[in-house]
Order: C-alpha cells, then sequence, then structure tokens
C-alpha cells in the first residue's frame, strides 16, 4: 500500500524529536500533493525541512547564507573549492568522479546573490545517501585548509615562461576565467549596474560571482576566514524531498552534524535591509558592437516576506510586456527608442525588483526610456489594464505553476524556491511553494483594482529606483587587462617573477598528478548489479483520424500537449530562411478573426503555450538525409483541450502577414535574441557550424536557425524596406504550400477523454488538402573546414570534430561509455582544470559524430591540441574495475533518467521521425552494460583520425582568434549596422 503523504504523519508531530532534530512544525502541501516538515538540529541550531511526496527521483540540498562584502568573487570561488576534496575524500575532484560514476539525475553547485547551494538528486536511494555524504564533507571539512593551490586552481593565479625574459605575465583560473565570459554580455553588466545603483556598497551592490578585476585582490588566507565564517551548520538550511526513509536520513545527518567543527573566524556577513534610494543615471562603458547598447529600469517594490505581493509583480510583468501586444511593451516598440524590450522579476533576494530593459537602444535615450516607462504605466493605473489581459496573465501563471517544468528535477527546482524566503525568515520555510491560496486571492482583487494600485506603488510613486544605461565603446576589457598584467609585471622582481613560475609548474604538477589508491578507494561506489531494468516507453496508439495522430499514453497531471509536424520536403533550400521568418511571425500578428492584442490575451487565458518552429530530422547511418518539418506546440489544462485545435488552427490558417511595421519589430527581435544566443552560448553554435560540415540535415538547420540563417535575417533587416512586398508574397506562398493534410502528422500527450474532445472541435484544422509536395529541397554539397566568428567577448568557444562513418565507427553503446570518460576524465583534467576553460566535452551523436567542445575557454590553440591528444589517451586507457563500472553506472542513469511528459512525448516524436525503433535505445543501454575496456581502447583508431578529417568552427573574441596560430577562415559575425 502506497504512503499517504498528504496527511501530516503523527510520528512528525511538531515537538517530537528524531536523531537529534526537533519537528518544528508540519505543514500539508497541497501544491506537491505531500507535506512540509520543517525541523532544526539541537545540538548546532541546523534549519532542516523534508518536503514529503510520492516521487521517487528524491533530492537532497544544503545551502548556506552568503551575502559578499566586496568584489572579489570568494563566494562562487568556495562554491567550486569546496568540491575539490575532503577529509574523509581526499581525492582532488570527488565532484568528477560522482559526475562519471553515480546514477544522479542532477549534481552541481550554484552561486546566488546571498546563497549559495549544493542540491543533488537520484532515483537510487543508496546513491543519493552518498552524494550526501560527499557533499556534507566538502561543505563542513574541505582541503582548501590544507592545498592551498586548490584556491590558485579555482579562483586564480599569475603564470610567466620563465624561460623567456620578456614574457608576459598572465592570470589564470576557473572562476576568473567563468566571469571574464560572464562579463562579455551586455545583459549580465546591466544588471550588476543596476544592482550597484539600487543596493550601493551593501551586498546585492557587489558581484556575486567575482569581477575579474577584483577576483586577484582576494588572498589565500581571507578565502579560508570566509569560509570558516560562513560554512557553519548554524549558518545552513538543509532540504530534503521525496519519497525517503526519514528516521534513516535523520540519523545519517545527525552523525555528520555533530562531526562538524565550529569556526572561531567571526560571525557570518550580515545582510540588511537597504534603504530606499533613487539614483542619478550610470553609464556603464562597455567594449561591444552599437547594437547591444541596452538600458535598464529598476524598481524595489516588496520584500521576500511579501510571496503574494511578489507573485502578483510576476503576473503584472506579463500583463504589461509579456508580448509585442502587451500595453507597455507596444508603446516602446512604436518609440522607436530601441529594438526590443523585456520584462522580468528579479526575485530570490531580501529586496525583489521589477526590471524593464531595452534593448538595441539608439544612444542617449536612457531618460526617455525611463519616462515612457512610467508615462505609460501612470497611464494603465488611470484606464485600467483589462480585466481580460490581467485574468489571462493570471491563467498563464498558473499554468506554468501547475507544471511545475524546472527543468531539472522537482526536488531541486523547489529546493530553490523554497530557498526564495526561508533564508530570510524561518517562518516562511514554505511561503515559495505555495500558489493556491496566493492565485485565489489575487483573483479576488481582480475587480478592486488591486494591479493597477501594485503598479502604481511598484513603479509610478516609488523611491528605490534607478536608471542605468550600458555604452559601447571600442575599448577592451582584454586590452585593459594586459595593461594591468604589464604594470604588475613591471613591479616585480626576477626572483619574484622566477617564484611565480615556479609555483605555476608545481601547481601544473599538482593538477596532473592522479590521485593514489588509497585516496580514491575512499569513494563510495555503485556496481552493475545497483542498476535496474530500465524504463519501458509508454504505449503509443496511431490512428488515422483528419490527420495521422500518434497518441502517447503517458499520465500528463490532467495536462494535454500537441505536436504537428509539417513536412517542408516540397520548400527549396533557398527558401527555407522564409520558413523561419513565417515561424518567427506566426502566433505574433492579427488573424481574421482576432487582433494581435486579443489573440495574446485568448492564448494566454486557454493554453499553457503556443510556439511555432523548425527541425530537421535524418536517417542515423545516412549523412545526405535531411527531412525538415515546421513544428507547431501547444499546451493546455485538461479543460481546456478543445483549444488546443481552435487556435492553433487558427494562427497558422489566417494570419494576415501584410503588417510590414510589426513584421519588422519581430525581425528585430529575434536578431538580437541570436546574437545574445552566440555570445552566451558559442559552443552550442560552434558544434552546430561543425555538424553542417558532414551532415546534409545540420547544413539545412544552419540555413533555417544558424550563422547562415542569422546573415539572411541581416541582410534583409538592412534592406527591409525595399523587399517587404516581395517577403510578403513569399510567406504568403510558403503558407499555402506548408499547411495541408497531406504535409501533416501530430502527437498528443494526455488523456483519451481530452484526445476525444480535440477531435470533436478539429474540424479541418484550417488545413488545405493539398497533397504531401516532395522532390525540391536539394542541399548542396558539406565539407570540412575550419572557420572563426568574432563576437564581442573575453573567452572563446572552440568546436571540433569529424565524421564517424567514413572513418569505420558509428554510434554504440561503447562509445557513450567513451564520452564519459572523455568528459570527466580526459577533458576536465587538460581543457578545464589546466587549461582554464570553464567547460568542455565530447559527445558521439546519433549521426556518428565525434564532437568536442570548450565553454569560455580563455585560448584556442591549446584546446585543440588536448582534443587531438584524446584517441592517444583512449587508447593507452587503464581504469581500475571500479572505474569502468562507475563509467557505465552514469552512462545508464542518464537514459534511465525521468523525464516529464512533455519532454518523453516529444522524445518518441523524434525517435518516429528518425526513423528509430524502440528497440534502438535498448540496443544501445544493453551494449553500454556489456562495454569493456578493450571496447572502448578500440575506438581510438578512428578517433586518431581527427587531425586530418576535422571540421572545426570557434566563436571568440578578437584578442582570443588573432593570437591563434590555426589557419582559420575569420569572419566578423556580429559587426556594427546602420
Amino acid at each position: 500500500m502506497s504512503q499517504d503523504f498528504a496527511t501530516p504523519s503523527p510520528t512528525l508531530a511538531a515537538g517530537t524529536t528524531h536523531a537529534g532534530f526537533t519537528v518544528e512544525r508540519a505543514e500539508p502541501l497541497p501544491e506537491i500533493s505531500g507535506c512540509a516538515y520543517v525541523m532544526r538540529h539541537d545540538a548546532t541550531g541546523a534549519r532542516v525541512m523534508w518536503l514529503a511526496c510520492a516521487d521517487s527521483n528524491k533530492a537532497f540540498a544544503i545551502s548556506f547564507k552568503t551575502p559578499p562584502a566586496n568584489d572579489t568573487g570568494v563566494f562562487h570561488i568556495l562554491e567550486h573549492s569546496v568540491l575539490c576534496g575532503s577529509d574523509r575524500f581526499p581525492v582532488k575532484e570527488p565532484f568528477v568522479h560522482l559526475l562519471k560514476s553515480s546514477m544522479q539525475t542532477f549534481l552541481n553547485a550554484l552561486t546566488f546573490p546571498d546563497k549559495t547551494m549544493y542540491p543533488v538528486a537520484s532515483t537510487n536511494d543508496r546513491d543519493l545517501e552518498n552524494l550526501m555524504d560527499i557533499y556534507l564533507d566538502a561543505v563542513l571539512h574541505p582541503a582548501i585548509y590544507r592545498r592551498q593551490r586548490i584556491f590558485e586552481q579555482e579562483g586564480w593565479h599569475y603564470e610567466v615562461d620563465a624561460s623567456r625574459a620578456d614574457a608576459p605575465l598572465a592570470l589564470n583560473g576557473v572562476v576568473y576565467n567563468e566571469m571574464k565570459g560572464a562579463l562579455s554580455t551586455p545583459e549580465e553588466i546591466l544588471i550588476n549596474g543596476m544592482m550597484r545603483s539600487l543596493f550601493g556598497q551593501s551586498p546585492y551592490g557587489f558581484v556575486s560571482g567575482g569581477d575579474p578585476e577584483a577576483i586577484p585582490t582576494l588572498t589565500y588566507e581571507e578565502f579560508l576566514r570566509t569560509h570558516e565564517r560562513h560554512y557553519q551548520l548554524s549558518n545552513s538550511y538543509t532540504i530534503l524531498y521525496g519519497d525517503l526513509d526519514i528516521e534513516e536520513k535523520l540519523a545519517f545527518l545527525g552523525t555528520r552534524f555533530d562531526g562538524a567543527r565550529k569556526g572561531e573566524a567571526g560571525e557570518p556577513n550580515e545582510l540588511p535591509m537597504c534603504p530606499a534610494r533613487t539614483c542619478d543615471l550610470l553609464s556603464v562603458p562597455m567594449q561591444t558592437t552599437p547594437d547591444n547598447a541596452c538600458v535598464g529600469v529598476a524598481y524595489v517594490f516588496a520584500t521576500a516576506g511579501q510571496r503574494e505581493r511578489v507573485l502578483a509583480a510576476d503576473i503584472l510583468i506579463d500583463a504589461l510586456v509579456g508580448s509585442n501586444e502587451a500595453p507597455l511593451k507596444r508603446a516602446v516598440l512604436e518609440s522607436g527608442l530601441g529594438s526590443d524590450v523585456q520584462g522580468y522579476l528579479y526575485d530570490g533576494i531580501l529586496q525583489p525588483c521589477l526590471i524593464f530593459e531595452l534593448k538595441g537602444s539608439k544612444p542617449g535615450v536612457a531618460r526617455q526610456f525611463e519616462k515612457l516607462v512610467e508615462d505609460t504605466c501612470a497611464r494603465l493605473v488611470d484606464e485600467g489594464l483589462g480585466r481580460d489581459n490581467l485574468e489571462a496573465s493570471i491563467a498563464q501563471a498558473e499554468f506554468n505553476l501547475r507544471e511545475g517544468d524546472f527543468g531539472y528535477p522537482d526536488g531541486v527546482g523547489l529546493a530553490i524556491q523554497a530557498m526564495s524566503g526561508w533564508l530570510y525568515s524561518d517562518e516562511d520555510a514554505t511561503s515559495y511553494l505555495r500558489y493556491e491560496d496566493a492565485l485565489a486571492h489575487i483573483r479576488e482583487g481582480l475587480p478592486t483594482g488591486s494591479f493597477e494600485r501594485l503598479l502604481d506603488e511598484a513603479v509610478c510613486h516609488n523611491d528605490h529606483r534607478c536608471c542605468v544605461e550600458v555604452v559601447p565603446t571600442t575599448t577592451s576589457e582584454d586590452s585593459a587587462e594586459t595593461r594591468r598584467l604589464a604594470e604588475k609585471r613591471a613591479e616585480l622582481s626576477d626572483d619574484e617573477l622566477a617564484s611565480i613560475a615556479a609555483e605555476a609548474e608545481a601547481l601544473h604538477a599538482e593538477q596532473a598528478a592522479p590521485d593514489s589508491p588509497e585516496s580514491l578507494a575512499t569513494l563510495p561506489h555503485l556496481s552493475l548489479s545497483d542498476i535496474g531494468e530500465g524504463p519501458a516507453d509508454p504505449e503509443t496508439r496511431t490512428a488515422e483520424a483528419l490527420v495521422p495522430c500518434h497518441h502517447h499514453l503517458i499520465d500528463a497531471h490532467r495536462i494535454d500537449y500537441a505536436y504537428w509536424y509539417f513536412d517542408l520536403g516540397g520548400v527549396s533550400y533557398e527558401e527555407l530562411p522564409y520558413v523561419s521568418v513565417l515561424a518567427n511571425l506566426l502566433g505574433k500578428l492579427d488573424t481574421e478573426r482576432h487582433s494581435a492584442y486579443d489573440l495574446d490575451t485568448i492564448c494566454e487565458a486557454k493554453l499553457g503555450g503556443l510556439s511555432f518552429f523548425t527541425e530537421v530530422y535524418s536517417t542515423d547511418d545516412d549523412p545526405l538525409s535531411a527531412r525538415p518539418k515546421f513544428v507547431v506546440g501547444a499546451s493546455s489544462l485538461s479543460e481546456n483541450a478543445r483549444w488546443l485545435a481552435e487556435l492553433p488552427a487558427e494562427v497558422w490558417g489566417s494570419t494576415r502577414l501584410a503588417d510590414t511595421r510589426r513584421i519588422r519589430d519581430i525581425l528585430e527581435q529575434r536578431r538580437v535574441g541570436m546574437e545574445q544566443a552566440f555570445i552566451e552560448g558559442g559552443h552550442a553554435a560552434a558544434l552546430s557550424r561543425v555538424s553542417s560540415q558532414f551532415l546534409a540535415s545540420s547544413k539545412v538547420s544552419e540555413q533555417l536557425g544558424g550563422v547562415d540563417f542569422y546573415r539572411f535575417l541581416c541582410e534583409l533587416l538592412d534592406n527591409f524596406d525595399a523587399r517587404a512586398e516581395d517577403l510578403v508574397a513569399k510567406l504568403e506562398g510558403l503558407r499555402r504550400r506548408i499547411f495541408s493534410r497531406g504535409n501533416c502528422e501530430m502527437s498528443f500527450t494526455g488523456d483519451g477523454a481530452d484526445l476525444d474532445a480535440f477531435w470533436a472541435a478539429a474540424g479541418t484544422l484550417g488545413l488545405s488538402d493539398a497533397p504531401r509536395a516532395t522532390g525540391t529541397l536539394v542541399v548542396p554539397e558539406v565539407g570540412a573546414r575550419a572557420e572563426a566568428f568574432v563576437i564581442p567577448s573575453n573567452v572563446c568557444y572552440v568546436g571540433e570534430g569529424m565524421a564517424g562513418i567514413p572513418a569505420g565507427t558509428s554510434l554504440n553503446g561503447a562509445w557513450r561509455v567513451a564520452a564519459q570518460a572523455l568528459s570527466y576524465d580526459y577533458l576536465w583534467n587538460e581543457v578545464r582544470v589546466l587549461g582554464g576553460a570553464y567547460g568542455c566535452g565530447f559527445r558521439c551523436t546519433a549521426d556518428s559524430l565525434l564532437q568536442f567542445y570548450s565553454y569560455r575557454d580563455p585560448a584556442v590553440d591549446p584546446t585543440v591540441e588536448r582534443f587531438e591528444r584524446a584517441a592517444k589517451w583512449i587508447a593507452s586507457w587503464n581504469p581500475t574495475h571500479e572505474e569502468l563500472e562507475g563509467f557505465i553506472v552514469a552512462g545508464v542513469s542518464g537514459m534511465d533518467a525521468p523525464v516529464k511528459p512533455r519532454a518523453l512525448g516529444r522524445r518518441l516524436d523524434a525517435a518516429r521521425l528518425s526513423g528509430r525503433t524502440p528497440e534502438w535505445r535498448r540496443r544501445i543501454r544493453t551494449e553500454m552494460l556489456q562495454t569493456t575496456v578493450d571496447g572502448v581502447r578500440a575506438l581510438a583508431d578512428p578517433l586518431a583520425k581527427l587531425g586530418d578529417a576535422r571540421g572545426m568552427c570557434v566563436f571568440g573574441g578578437r584578442e582570443q582568434i588573432e593570437a591563434s596560430g590555426l589557419d582559420l577562415d575569420v569572419c566578423e559575425l556580429i559587426a556594427p549596422r546602420a
């Protein structure tokens, strides 16, 4: 009989004590169909909460209040450093060992503006306890006190080539390089400027991740004192989640807590309430292109304890700027002050803020933007925000809260949410986990003008606010860093330079040295016997209705998901960018029945989401195959299933494509979004580009949404007036050819009764009877090359790869295991630890591409050299039996990890559209379980051909690319626009 988690257990009643923990209160929590038990560790005062529910994907998180007192990023460096060995687990990288040997479904550490969290999750109870054990020893007994080089590796250190008299001084360190990359984005610079304006020298005014200019001022001694003051159990918050034996887990925690030492370095930093302040305009210079200019206005409007007010503000932002037709966004777009405006809630801090950001701002418009925001809000306070608009935004918020799709395990997402209240008040441990009563009360306030009052208080009459602009300059931060290092070098004596060189060499030697067998033996490990059978794919029933319909029988908890796949085989290669333009426009323009504003309102009220995009499928063993699809996705609560049929069909069948002014706005927003993606996630763009050198399907993807599409988009916008009429004609023609019954198949994830309601409302779905169009798409030849794209950045992203099939190999289970070993052993040590990149990895795709990548990397050439030595490493790979089993366990558990209903339905769709049978996953899984050392070593032969058969792509700053000695075809990707 399953346990009833929804009713508080009498054995955990308030006042009862369990393994040294006293229950302070037990609260039903209907939002998770469970209860929350809030406890206190009697000996240390540590706070503990169990979120009890039936979820088998169990989680643990320990957090510490860590408000910064400067810009050195000490808490970010500590977040990295404590996971580099501890008293009971004295290996160099226990975190990495867990990545490559556990069944974790989540494993990470997170630095926030005022807290540091260490969350893990696993479906295996023994594994969860192993993860808890290593994390608890890491935060309470880290090796940083006896290994200073952890600080140097993760934080910062100088380097110099002692063999050259004129060798420049260099700075390296994982967090240092990470923050150079993070602060390459205008949005990050803008946020930091707004926080400094609003909060001054209080904790939120500092860069919690660390400012690269300030990071080198942090000393090892201050680093240790900061840990000792803050990583105390009295300053901790522990959350347990899921279907747990709580008595067992509390006994486990109690043993670890009892062994923690009490620090003598003093009390943690305070987190005071910052008084209201209205600031002068702050202009922050940044080396970037003029198109990346931006302006932000921010308003402190609440405290963390005002949960309902914070939730209402999130709804208010959607009503104001949630779509192009929302009243504030429409006013800004029509003003011509910039290319886009976004609004968001900056919460999870003591004093949450409303922020409105103008992207692509024109020079000198900061105060105009601020005035426009406040004048428009004042008008809306007087005239009203519109009942339908507000009800739609509330409905959208309710859908998102009920769906609860965090992008990672629920236990981790809920732990982060809980800390948005618990960190500031013991009474608010569950405040941010609840929403049912708050939504009901918010709805009740609609007739009384509650949202208009909130808007008036938060924006129109608010004394705690700021306006900040990021002003593009030609002065490079890299150049400024070079000057600072040159000045520092000039201050150093020959002996000091020799000492720096010697210490850097000692650090590299320590990094390269393997852990001793005795140290490795301290780590817990799972064996293959700990792996279960693995989840079976749910049943899919296919029926010939109006269009072929694949019904995935998945319990989606009263939510339905529908996806339509329209074949693009009848579209020419040259027309593909126009297809992406069409996808960008649908859902954002007037239809024959509704204005764009009314359409947005009804979609938010009745649907969880409505999206239009493109994907490309292929046959795994055929590099010349390419099957592009125009995809329409929609979701709704069960009671709104009929709207899944009516609204998407209205949009694709009757959108008016003649409003060229709005079309230009939408395409400008897409351009800005793509540029931001290149800067923040250049590794993904680089891998996509490398794939396009070998696969026809990836070349089509580039034409639909990669660099090739970006270039098309920029050229279209530069000549928009001249091309507008032709553009509209092309889009109308494509719509008629794409949206026909013959081109379409669909999938439905949800209850069978909901599917019946869907078909009852479907009619013709607005589809023509035209037959499926074929034979038009001809993809140009692919070919390997080495290219680099210059973007405004202080770091680079390197992608390199080759086609496996011509080299005599294709994806199998051994490649999946090898990918684990290469990513978390060889590349982690070589590219991240020694090279200073923030991230790196290897993958063998389903199409049998062998691909390497680095993320936020300080240099190109050393990384490429390490990529091309991978084959030699694999050839001599000699893991212990436990290490091999660990890689297999981690790889298989990745395949078995639970996924949300939407993601599971989409995975089944992708397998069908790629021609993969259900046996495909089972085959790969079985091959992984049967992998041997010799089987992995045999993969070195095809990988050894990388140097001769490689394709390469780099996204990065000009200085990083120009420093490369490789023969790269260099292109300025993000150029200033007139």
